[in-house]
């Protein structure tokens, strides 16, 4: 499949930057360049914005069931696409096939959902006090354009979830996504264009990440921002947004914690968590990373997920029946180095893996180490790739205790067969998303977001739509 030259999308047509700088993408199994992505400058930006105001006053005052329409007609369109677009998404990602199609087709399921949820925005008439004849009324009307920053390991799914969000609740969105995956967010919004939708709604940018945020956070058309990244840079730009008053949503790090309790069922733990362990390379915010397993069972578990990660296939995921594909950039190699040096210094057994393969691409090898201390980078800073850290406890209050011991509180896994284990693990873990006795299963109507420095706000569920929209009060009084 041939990659695409991507441009910037604004006021309804694709376009190349004012001034016609480009950006390289690479191909992380080769570590070749396989196109180029329009640069947005300062004159590009101001042309997205003036579109958004536009796009905003049009969509806002559209009936919810026309806009419904147009969101399903796009999420038909990803349905029919999802096979080229996997293909796009692989190139410049990474992941395998079945991966990438499977966030293409998933894509779909999220927009109807919100599409339908865009119906059930409604107000409230609440009795007056006094006057029987006063007419008090609670309005919903959306907070207006908003700014949407999205990372590269999920390119569609990181985009989607927000912009399926805004657009049904009537806001317009101008997203800045991932330069190192440009293509495939631009068939996202390809698929809405194509459904209908009115020129300046969806704007798609892509450039300088410090550049674009600090000129499009602190603008007054902006009246919202939503981020998917790293907490170090969640902070910086939700303290810039409060600094100007701009509502946000932030998904930001985690370092899933998986207590494996002294009943849990061991080969279901290892075969959830460890396919979730190696999905997308390990490169996943909720990818269950800090293993706390029950010191009677802890010999198992290891030799069990040992194997597991043994009998990987590695490699380009472009390729029929690759099970993990490389990592995304050079710079995740560097710092999967780096953890593995310092897990070994500070007496951690490296149980498998721990080593770059080949000398093309950016792969490695599924790592698993055991007998990790506290002390060690694994265990306190997410790794973000393919390993996995096992250490034992005695008792599930001390589990539990180092499963909140770090600021992260995004997602946790827990297993075990004792229904009082759960509902204490479901009381106690401090985290926003917490699955037991199953893989991660993220759905459109549930909320997807963190607690402590994992960010607030939900991508997920009504409460999601609840971060797009002003809630104001009027009251009639009939005289």
């Amino acid at each position: 499949m041939t990659y695409p030259k991507t441009q910037l999308f604004i006021d309804g047509q694709w376009q190349d930057a004012a001034d016609g700088r480009t950006l390289a993408v690479f191909n992380p199994a080769t570590g070749k360049e396989i196109g180029r992505v329009a640069h947005a400058g300062t004159a590009d930006l101001d042309r997205a914005l003036v579109a958004a105001q536009k796009g905003f006053e049009k969509w806002r005052d559209m009936p919810p069931a026309e806009r419904s329409k147009i969101m399903r007609k796009a999420a038909g369109l990803m349905r029919e696409r999802a096979g080229a677009i996997a293909g796009l998404l692989t190139q410049e990602q990474g992941k395998p096939l079945v991966e990438a199609k499977g966030e293409a087709m998933a894509a779909a399921d999220i927009i109807e959902w919100f599409a339908d949820e865009g119906l059930r925005v409604y107000g409230r008439i609440v009795p007056s006090r006094v006057n029987p004849a006063m007419r008090q009324m609670v309005l919903k009307d959306p907070v207006g354009p908003v700014a949407a920053f999205t990372p590269w390991n999920f390119p569609i799914n990181q985009v989607v979830r927000k912009m399926a969000a805004a657009l049904a609740t009537g806001c317009s969105m101008i997203v800045k996504a991932a330069e190192e995956t440009p293509a495939s967010p631009a068939e996202l919004v390809r698929a809405f264009a194509d459904a209908g939708l009115p020129p300046g709604v969806l704007g798609l940018v892509y450039g300088t990440p410090a550049d674009i945020s600090n000129y499009l956070i602190p603008h007054p058309v902006i009246r919202k921002v939503t981020f998917t990244g790293s907490t170090f840079v969640g902070k910086q730009l939700a303290a810039l947004a409060g600094k100007h008053m701009k509502r946000v949503t932030m998904e930001l790090g985690g370092h899933a914690p998986v207590i494996v309790a002294e009943d849990a069922d061991v080969a279901l733990a290892v075969k959830t968590a460890g396919g979730a362990k190696f999905r997308n390379a390990g490169q996943v915010c909720i990818s269950p990373t800090r293993f706390l397993v029950h010191e009677s069972i802890k010999n198992e578990f290891a030799t069990a997920l040992v194997k597991h990660a043994q009998g990987l296939k590695v490699g380009d995921g472009s390729l029929e029946g690759t099970q993990m594909g490389p990592l995304a950039n050079p710079r995740r190699l560097t710092a999967m180095a780096e953890f593995t040096q310092d897990a070994v210094k500070r007496g951690a057994t490296v149980a498998h893996g721990g080593e770059r393969i080949g000398d093309a691409g950016n792969f490695w090898q599924p790592t698993v180490f055991t007998d990790v201390p506290l002390e060690a980078k694994v265990f306190n800073d997410e790794p973000f790739g393919p390993m996995a850290a096992i250490r034992g406890f005695n008792t599930l209050d001390e589990a539990i205790a180092e499963a909140n011991r770090l600021p992260y509180g995004l997602a946790g896994y827990a297993f075990t067969r004792s229904l009082k284990n759960a509902d204490l693990l479901a009381r106690r873990v401090e985290v926003g998303m917490l699955w037991i006795n199953m893989p991660a299963m993220p759905s459109a109507e549930m909320p997807f977001g963190g607690v402590k420095d994992s960010g607030y706000g939900s991508e997920g569920g009504p409460e999601a739509m609840d971060a797009y929209l002003n809630a104001r009060a009027v009251t009639i009084n009939n005289i």
